[in-house]
């Protein structure tokens, strides 16, 4: 494969900043569909559909990463970051798909709760990847997205606990916990993405 040495790093910007709006879409809608639920107007396969814009955008920051001489930030910290925001909208995408899959008859207001910390966080990676050609501007939202996911956490274990507590047969607890956990690991991969924008800030400021 040939290497470019004429640089395009701001090629490498663009890249990142649609792929955040594409995060932030998706957790919006995955917000809507679970805040809608079971009488959602937000079909999975609306939520597939921003994944899959989101896998496209990850193959074209690798190809674009494959081809460059020159980067913006180290090659390791360009791969990773986009295979974390890529991650981040998979798990969305299965919190999205199990809602449908397990065929529930009632939301639980617990996921309304986690897929709301999911678009503030979203957000403010959004935002962070906006920034990155104005690194200085990142940290804000880097703190924000660590307090959000610590109140994730708190949510989360509420979430299974009340499951245990509650007189809910065998299967909705299995299902919902799924549910819960595939929204906790959207919400952890969201904070992996930061820290690795972080690192980025850490190394080139």
């Amino acid at each position: 494969m040939r290497l470019a040495f004429v640089p395009k790093t701001t090629e490498f910007y663009d890249f990142f900043t649609r792929a955040g709006e594409n995060l932030l879409a998706t957790a919006r809608l995955a917000e809507q569909r679970f805040r809608e639920f079971p009488e959602t107007s937000i079909g999975h396969e609306q939520v597939k559909e921003l994944e899959n814009q989101g896998d496209e955008l990850t193959r074209e920051i690798i190809n674009l990463l494959n081809t460059q001489y020159i980067t913006p930030f180290d090659r390791e910290d360009i791969y990773e970051l986009a295979k974390a925001i890529d991650d981040v909208v998979d798990y969305i995408e299965h919190a999205s798909e199990l809602l449908g899959l397990y065929q529930l008859d009632s939301r639980r207001e617990q996921s309304v709760e986690q897929c709301r910390v999911l678009v503030e966080m979203t957000e403010h990676l959004s935002k962070a990847l906006a920034e990155l050609r104005q690194l200085r501007r990142v940290e804000r939202h880097i703190v924000e997205v660590k307090r959000l996911e610590d109140e994730g956490d708190q949510i989360e274990r509420a979430a299974v606990a009340a499951l245990f507590l509650e007189d809910v047969d065998a299967l909705t607890v299995i299902r919902w916990k799924d549910i819960f956990e595939a929204l906790e690991e959207a919400i952890d991969a969201c904070e992996t993405a930061a820290d690795l924008v972080g690192n980025i800030v850490v190394k080139n400021v």
